[in-house]
């Protein structure tokens, strides 16, 4: 069975995404210690909350440097929402903070880039556009209009050269990126029905169910 880990840093609820794992029979393996998400075959960064905390907290555990060199030697690593943002060089959200660096671009505050009077976060199911060639990564199983569940506030700009996917709230934001073994969601895959299930499928390697012809 493949092991997945998921890094445990003190931010976020591991609940729904250890049972999305568990669903499409991956053993998901929570942990905050180096040493055990050494031994996994793929990494998986959630989070939820503020960037500047999380970061810290990251830094405070040598997570930061393990997640920089399990990614520059090739393991794959996929970041959820937060987890996605920490991905890129640096944050605006309430000052501005350095992220990890692994992906080019930043992430800024939806205010005052969407008109005055629209709700933020942006919470609930929207529509995914796909940028590119999505033969392979994360988003092979996924097509244009699939609906995915985001809970956001700041999203990632600057990055053509990792971009997936978008969403459109207001205007375009990014939605999902890929670039080598690194890739994130901006979403919650694991809160959003099959469609968020076949993206970790994807991303852990395990081959879709047989539902005799293609994906519905």
């Amino acid at each position: 069975m493949t092991r997945i880990g998921i890094v445990d840093y003190g931010v976020g609820n591991l609940f729904s995404l250890r049972s999305s794992l568990a669903a499409i029979g991956v053993e998901p393996v929570v942990s905050g210690d180096p040493a055990v998400l050494a031994a996994c075959e793929r990494i998986i960064l959630p989070g939820v909350g503020a960037f500047g905390d999380a970061a810290d907290k990251l830094r405070e555990g040598g997570l930061d440097q393990f997640l920089i060199a399990q990614a520059k030697a090739g393991k794959p690593l996929m970041g959820i929402c937060l987890g996605m943002q920490l991905l890129f060089e640096k944050s605006y959200e309430f000052g501005e903070h350095r992220g990890l660096g692994l992906l080019r671009g930043s992430v800024v505050p939806m205010v005052d880039r969407i008109p005055a009077g629209a709700k933020v976060p942006q919470i609930g199911w929207n529509a995914l556009t796909l940028i590119g060639d999505r033969s392979e990564g994360i988003l092979k199983h996924i097509k244009n209009g699939d609906c995915v569940y985001f809970v956001h506030s700041f999203f990632a700009t600057d990055c053509e050269d990792s971009l997936a996917a978008t969403t459109n709230y207001y205007i375009d934001m990014t939605a999902a990126v890929s670039f080598g073994n690194v890739s994130g969601c901006q979403f919650h895959p694991e809160k959003s029905g099959e469609v968020g299930l076949r993206i970790l499928r994807a991303f852990c390697g395990v081959d879709e169910p047989k539902t005799g012809g293609t994906i519905a």
